[in-house]
This record gives structure tokens, sequence and C-alpha cells, in this order.
């Protein structure tokens, strides 16, 4: 990132000239890797523009790398001198001070004087009060700690934040006192700035825990209404409908946000597991697939859904999440069978099928792990193409490696044999037993 400014700093040099020259010179060089020259283009740079925050920072660095913390000091207290009223300058010399002055109370004492200095022009600003609570914290002064915290202007989300968080550090989480400033500063902030994202969240959470739940919601409520974009939130607040037994709104926001953005995986969490627990298995299947297909999952997991999915007779949506699975998955013999059935049961694309049947085959080590079903499918492909031996092994090893509870697949397997012994005039006795006991299966 730094070297696609090399162009635009060393533009600058050639039109201005002096430091600037040798200051990107200097950055060219560290880019390079060359330590040496970049330290003495930066010194040459530095000499001719002491007070160029960006020079007085590399050269307290340089100084502090060899050694001579006096040094360092002294680029910041020139800089300080000559720029007294910048803000920014004693925060970054207060905070240069806080990283190497560690056991020396004179230093100490004079960063916590820049960051009063600082308070005074802008008081409350989170930017002072942040390190001075810091500074009485550090030497374990709470007390003075909390004095400030209470100075802290809470206009900003990083301000609200920092309370909350340093209230529930500094005080006892039975403090009911302190419980209340939290409700009001979470309260007061979201008055004024409801569009707050992640105030809304932390406010929502905060209040949801201490078992106001009605309150959660309306803090959700109004931000979505104020920031209607924030999508994570008002998913969020579908939930939180949800727990308050409002099942007909939450599955109206939820619904709301899919439309938006149809790949928002825990909005499709949330109404698949809603819609399961009414017993809406369609809707509940479709939002599962959905969340598969965007998360991702095991190849279990496919299975068990694609299997569902089959069982409804919804073979396209089958197919559809199959072919999820087996992109993520694609070493897994047992996906490609079953995809393979789900393609030939889809009229969509049952023309397609004879080639995934042929590639799940040829994943397999061993013939015999063929799955039943996927026998009794392939077999019907085998016929389609003409190749009725073949056709009649698979029936029969079908009819064989059903499971007792497979009745209804075990007799689709049997008619078919049957069918073939009786187009061809064959095996007639046995092609009746088959269909008596396939019928008796059915019954």
């Amino acid at each position: 990132m730094r070297k696609a400014w090399l162009p635009y700093l060393l533009s600058l040099a050639v039109t201005y000239g002096g430091g600037l020259l040798d200051f990107s010179c200097g950055v060219l060089e560290r880019e390079r890797g060359d330590a040496d020259a970049a330290a003495a283009r930066f010194v040459k740079a530095y000499e001719a523009d002491p007070l160029a925050m960006p020079l007085v920072r590399i050269i307290a660095e340089s100084s502090m790398e060899a050694g001579n913390r006096a040094a360092a000091l002294e680029t910041y207290e020139r800089v300080m001198a000559a720029r007294p009223d910048e803000t920014f300058i004693a925060l970054e010399y207060g905070d240069f001070l806080g990283d190497v002055g560690k056991g020396d109370a004179l230093a100490q004492r004079k960063r916590e004087e820049l960051y009063g200095k600082v308070h005074e022009t802008m008081p409350g600003a989170y930017i002072a009060v942040e390190r001075l609570v810091r500074v009485a914290r550090e030497r374990g002064d709470d007390g003075r700690a909390r004095e400030l915290l209470g100075m802290l202007a809470t206009d900003s989300e990083q301000a609200v934040n920092y309370y909350v968080a340093t209230t529930k550090s500094l005080y006892d989480s039975r403090d009911e006192a302190a419980a209340a400033r939290i409700d009001e500063c979470f309260s007061e902030a979201l008055e004024s700035h409801p569009e707050w994202s992640r105030i809304a969240r932390a406010a929502s959470d905060h209040f949801r825990q201490a078992d106001r739940l009605g309150k959660a919601i309306s803090i959700l409520r109004k931000h979505v209404e104020a920031r209607p974009s924030s999508l994570d939130l008002k998913i969020r607040l579908g939930i939180l409908l949800f727990s308050d037994k409002q099942e007909d709104e939450a599955v109206k926001i939820l619904r709301e946000v899919l439309d938006v953005h149809p790949k928002k995986a825990l909005a499709h969490e949330s109404l698949a597991k809603h819609f399961r627990q009414k017993g809406q298995l369609t809707e509940a299947r479709s939002h599962a697939a959905e969340l598969l297909g965007i998360r991702g999952g095991t190849a279990e997991e496919f299975l068990e859904l694609a299997d569902e999915l089959t069982a409804a007779g919804d073979f396209r949506a089958a197919r559809i999440l199959l072919e999820k699975a087996v992109f993520r998955h694609n070493d897994d013999a047992k996906l490609m069978m079953k995809l393979a059935i789900a393609t030939s049961r889809d009229p969509e694309t049952k023309d397609s099928a004879a080639r995934l049947f042929r590639e799940a085959e040829a994943m397999l080590a061993n013939p015999a792990d063929m799955d039943p079903a996927f026998l009794l499918e392939s077999a019907k492909e085998l016929l389609a193409q003409g190749q009725v031996k073949a056709a009649e092994e698979r029936l029969r090893n079908a009819i064989r490696t059903f499971p007792k509870e497979s009745k209804k697949e075990t007799a689709a397997a049997m008619r078919a044999l049957a069918d073939i012994w009786i187009s061809e005039k064959r095996n007639l006795d046995a092609a009746r037993a088959l269909i008596s006991r396939a019928e008796a299966m059915e019954e």
C-alpha cells in the first residue's frame, strides 16, 4: 500500500524540493530495504523541517532505537514549544511518553499534564477522557477514574461503547446506580441517534440479558426504521420477535430481509427452525436448503436434507441441493450417487442423468457399495439405452440389498424386473411371482 504512494510523493518532491525531496527519497530507500540510506535522508529532511510530525516520529523512533531517550524527548519538546496549541501533537507526545516513560514519574506527570491540557480545551472529549482514565487506573486511582468517566461526552458510538465498558469494569456488577447509568446512556444515545448500528446492537443485547425483551425489541425497531439498510440488525429484530412470540411479524421481517439480500444465512436459519417447529415442512426444507447452499455443511447434512426432499417428491430441489453438495465434497461417492438419482427423477434434467450415473460408478472402488436406490435408478437408465442384461443384474442386486423397511422401493424393483421378463417372454412364472410379492408389499 505504501509503495502506491511513492510516485505521488516523488512528484511532490520534484515540485517543492527541499525537505520533501529528502523525505520522499527516504521512504523510497526504506522500501528498498536500505535502512542506512533511508535514515540519512530522513535526518536531512528533519533538519530542513523540524516541525513536520511525520519526521518528528521517525527521528524520535530512531533515537529510541539508538538508546538515546533524551534525544527522542527533545525532538517532541521542540515541536511542542513551537506548536503549543495543537491538540493532536499534545496527544501524540503524551502517548509517546506512555510508551517510553514507564517507571519514570516525571514522564508520567508530563503525560498527564498533556492530556489534561487537551481536556481543558475540549471538555468531555473521548480522546482526552479515555487517556486520563487510563492514567488514573494505571496508578490505581479508581476514584479519579470514576470522576473523569462522569465527565465523558457520549456524543459518538466510540464514546458510548467506552462509557458502558468502563462503567462495568469500574463498578461492581450488583451496583444498581451504575447499572441505571448504563441504561440511561444507551437510551439517551439512541434517542438522539437511532441509526447507530453498534450501539443499537449493544443496547438490545444489554436489555435482553436484563430480561427486558420489550425494550430490546423497541430499540431495534427504531434503529431499522432510521436505517433500513441495516439488514443484520433487522434479522436480529426478527429473532427477538420470535422469542417474544410475535411470530407473524418475525416471519414478515425476515422475508423482507431476504427480498433485499437472499443470501443472508441467519435469516434462512431462523425461518427454517421456525417452520419446522410449526410443522410447515415445505417451507422449512426450502430455507434449510438455502442455508446449506450458503454456509456449506458436511456431506451427511446434505444427504439428510436431500433424502427428505426426495421423500417429499421435490426432486428438483433435491437435485439443486446435491449439485451444491458435490461441488463442496467432490470426492464423496454417496453424494454423487444421490445426485444421479435426483437428476434422473427431475423432469428438467432427466436426459442428462446417464453421465452422472457413470461418474458415480467410477468413483466407487467396490461395486458392491452401490446404494440399492442407485441400482434401481441406474437400471432404468440402462434399459432406456437398451442394455437389458446389465439392467437386469442391477435390479436383482437392488431387490437383495434394499432394507426391509423400504417396501415401496423393493416393490418397484420387483415390478421392473418382472416387466423385463414379460417383455422378453421368459421366466413368466417367476415374473408373476414377483408381481404378487410386489403387490403384497404395496398393501
